[in-house]
């Protein structure tokens, strides 16, 4: 890689389409969160984000286990998950001190994240890593002794680039996982440094929860890497955030949760994932079918708190139920 290299990025119809949309709606979320000054909802989508991003990496705590964390109190989990979480929490903190193009805050960024994780926090890695999918290896990274000389590249391209923060921060985050310069941590500080890119175009980014929607789409989050890999262009990756983008900031500004009867409210509560009728029943402790299906599940359909799996064939024996982006918003609002 030259000092000039430009890392290949077709700039698609589709890109240019929604850096416009983005930049529109983060002007109108600008004006709502202004007008509202909530900092409750900051906090909320803030630990949103780091329980996001620590979920893709197979951390199990809770956003209410990360607010109790975050409030000093006691939590009972896996020692390594309250670290991984404390250490999240401190790094988002700082996140508005580094700055994007600087290879000594990157490492600080690293140290900071991976403090007491592993031994080498703080440094790039020594050894030939992969990146995974599940157990499936999708990307063997370049040799070690190569990452120095690859992040420096890619951090001197970053700050002289004229493309918008918005195609730069997601082409920087695709190479960034590409090289994975460090041994453990590259996920969340792809994550963590595409949203710092972000939060220096437009301040709002500090709060808006750009990871939770990766969480959700996280396998389209790895194939959207594969496809990049696989096309010498990261076009399919940056479309791929674009898209998480503009659909968090539509759901990061300040809502009123939807009033619903205590029926409705108890099935929301039980909803854990994708789950059949027959799993929900017996979650609610329920034996009637009929007042199940009148009571609780029409409702929760007719308000848009809840989706079927398989909307086409309503009467499906394999059909499930689960939360759509509204139903989750009840959701958080009701656990805040």
């Amino acid at each position: 890689m030259s000092p000039n290299h430009q890392p290949p990025c077709t700039i698609t119809p589709a890109i240019v389409t929604l850096v416009a949309t983005i930049g529109e709606s983060v002007g109108q979320l600008s004006v709502r969160l202004e007008a509202v000054r909530d900092l409750r909802l900051r906090r909320i989508n803030r630990i949103r984000s780091i329980h996001a991003s620590l979920a893709i990496e197979g951390n199990t705590l809770s956003e209410a286990q990360i607010t109790a964390i975050l409030d000093g109190k006691r939590v009972v989990a896996p020692p390594r998950e309250i670290l991984e979480a404390r250490n999240a929490l401190k790094a988002y903190e700082q996140l508005t001190a580094w700055q994007p193009a600087s290879e000594a805050d990157l490492l600080a960024a690293h140290r900071a994240m991976m403090a007491g994780l592993v031994e080498d926090a703080g440094t790039w890695r020594a050894r030939g890593v992969g990146v995974m999918a599940g157990d499936t290896v999708i990307h063997v990274a370049p040799q070690a002794d190569r990452v120095p000389h690859l992040m420096r590249t890619l951090l001197r391209w970053l700050a002289d680039t004229a493309l918008h923060p918005l195609v730069a921060g997601a082409i920087f985050h695709y190479e960034f996982e590409f090289i994975h310069p460090f041994s453990d941590g590259n996920g969340r500080m792809g994550r963590l440094w595409q949203t710092l890119i972000l939060t220096r175009w437009n301040p709002l980014f500090a709060d808006i929860p750009v990871e939770s929607l990766v969480h959700e789409h996280q396998a389209a989050y790895y194939q959207a890497i594969r496809a990049s890999t696989q096309q010498a262009d990261s076009a399919p990756f940056v479309e791929f955030m674009l898209s998480r983008i503009l659909e968090a900031i539509t759901s990061a500004g300040p809502q009123v949760a939807p009033q619903v009867t205590p029926q409705v409210a108890r099935l929301l509560q039980a909803m854990q994932g994708d789950m059949s009728r027959e799993a929900l029943q017996d979650a609610l402790a329920l034996k009637d079918r009929k007042s199940f299906r009148e009571r609780y599940l029409k409702p929760a359909l007719a308000h848009g708190l809840i989706e079927m799996s398989i909307p086409d064939k309503p009467n499906s024996r394999l059909q499930q139920y689960r939360l759509t982006e509204q139903g989750r918003h009840w959701q958080r609002q009701k656990d805040s």
